[in-house]
């Protein structure tokens, strides 16, 4: 059994219970994590309080940079053991993986050289006065990390926190907590003090909720559903403890008849088709103009009927989805497109070596989705893509804008003036013109409007979530 990791120590839980962990590529057990309950959550709070008020609280940003350079060196210098840990416990494909393992380096990189960047600011005022700002770190910061992308939204989330001087207590999902116990272990190897860093595993509804409404928690991250999002709102509003919250999405593709088709086809199927369609910014439905609806509709068809979905190892276009429960969800909704009479224009091959425990949904294409259907306004968070018919900019941007989410949308098209005027119609923290994602975009400020969540994580404008400020005002003659 893997125990929590609290203070730089391995800790077994004061339940003695453990939660099975399954390999999504077979639906075989292959390890054990520790269940964790109030007593683990008390001890990784505490931890984390003294670190702050002692040795890590003492470090100059200069030095906590330096630590988190240390780390995301570490975590290259071991890129295949994480991403075989990774691809294992999540079902991802072993390059996808070994991309997550990249990226939480870099995220931990770029906040690296950011911690000694964060500055106030001066404030004209009256005579005899100066006045000043400082932004300065909230204490204990409490992370709630999903299984979609445990090793990326770790990095993104906590690697920020830390940056600006926070203590940290992570609570992975209970489906995917391997990869962040070791770079724990890891953050302990390259010097961290004791306590900077807790990991502490479990079940949401135990461990995840004590942690956010814990009275010692400064601050809260939340990643993962709106309705989970609502709950973690009011348990942490119990002790006044900001929310930063990534939520879901329904991103839209909006294409028009001058994109460039190759370049879009591509995209358009790989951010529906990667990490097996589980990803909140995942390029769920494809808006089309009419005139050209048919060809993008063959075209993607093609792409989709092209795609092969099976185990981690072989690192195919698609891995299962992470356990059985989300597997029959997301069939669910192919079933219910297929019963309302909505055409499946196309699906990709399970291949033969796919072991049949695993828990697999292939690429499924579905064609004429009216924006009311459920297919179209609900996350399936599978590898499902909408395609719906639009007459013009005020049609595609009605579409667009008509489902609860706001968290990612892209444009295809070249024509200059219609990229901006869309740009700013549409209701999303994220617009893509001619790509999606943007190979992850470290450096970029990521985030919804309405259900998608509030509060904004990578990019310098992280930092600022992560900070207080307060303002300081002398008066000297």
């Amino acid at each position: 059994m893997k125990l929590h990791y609290i203070a730089n120590q391995h800790i077994a839980p004061a339940s003695g219970q453990d939660i099975p962990v399954i390999d999504p590529s077979s639906g075989e057990q292959f390890d054990a994590i520790a269940r964790g309950n109030a007593a683990d959550i008390d001890q990784a709070v505490q931890a984390a309080r003294e670190a702050f008020n002692g040795d890590w609280g003492r470090l100059t940003a200069t030095e906590r940079g330096r630590l988190l350079q240390r780390l995301s060196q570490h975590m290259l210098a071991h890129i295949d053991e994480l991403a075989a840990i990774e691809s294992r416990d999540c079902g991802k494909p072993t390059t996808l993986a070994r991309g997550d393992v990249t990226a939480v380096a870099r995220y931990f990189e770029f906040y690296a050289g950011a911690a000694d960047k964060l500055m106030g600011e001066t404030i004209p005022f009256y005579n005899g006065h100066t006045v000043f700002t400082l932004r300065e770190p909230f204490g204990v910061t409490g992370h709630v990390i999903p299984w979609n992308y445990p090793l990326q939204i770790f990095g993104r989330s906590v690697a920020a926190s830390l940056a600006v001087g926070n203590a940290c207590v992570v609570k992975p999902a209970e489906d995917a907590c391997l990869s962040i116990l070791r770079v724990a272990e890891m953050a302990t190897e390259v010097g961290f003090p004791a306590g900077a860093l807790n990991i502490v595993t479990g079940y949401g509804h135990e461990a995840g909720d004590l942690l956010v409404r814990h009275p010692g928690v400064d601050h809260v991250s939340f990643t993962g559903s709106p309705r989970v999002g609502q709950l973690v709102v009011q348990a942490a509003a119990g002790h006044h403890a900001p929310v930063t919250l990534e939520l879901g999405g329904k991103s839209p593709q909006i294409i028009f008849g001058d994109a460039d088709m190759d370049a879009m086809t591509t995209v358009v199927t790989n951010a529906i088709v990667q990490n097996a369609g589980q990803t909140c910014s995942a390029g769920s439905r494809a808006l089309v103009h009419r005139p050209v609806y048919e060809a993008v509709v063959e075209r993607l068809a093609k792409s989709f009927a092209a795609t092969r979905t099976g185990p981690a190892s072989m690192d195919l276009n698609c891995g299962p989805l992470i356990r059985e429960s989300q597997m029959q969800r997301v069939r669910s909704f192919v079933e219910l497109a297929k019963s309302d009479g909505l055409p499946i224009a196309a699906q990709g091959q399970l291949v033969p070596e796919a072991p049949q425990g695993g828990f697999y949904q292939v690429p499924t294409l579905i064609r004429d989705v009216p924006i009311e259907h459920r297919i179209a306004q609900e996350e399936i968070f599978g590898p499902v893509l909408a395609i719906t018919p639009f007459d013009d900019e005020d049609h595609a941007v009605e579409l667009a804008n008509g489902t609860e989410y706001g968290l990612a949308a892209a444009l295809w098209t070249q024509d200059g003036g219609r990229q901006l005027r869309m740009a700013r119609r549409l209701q999303s923290g994220q617009v893509f013109v001619n790509n999606y994602g943007a190979g992850g975009g470290i450096e970029l400020p990521f985030g919804g409007v309405k259900a998608s969540g509030h509060g904004r994580e990578k990019g310098f404008e992280a930092l600022y979530s992560f900070t207080t400020l307060k303002t300081v005002t002398i008066k000297h003659g």
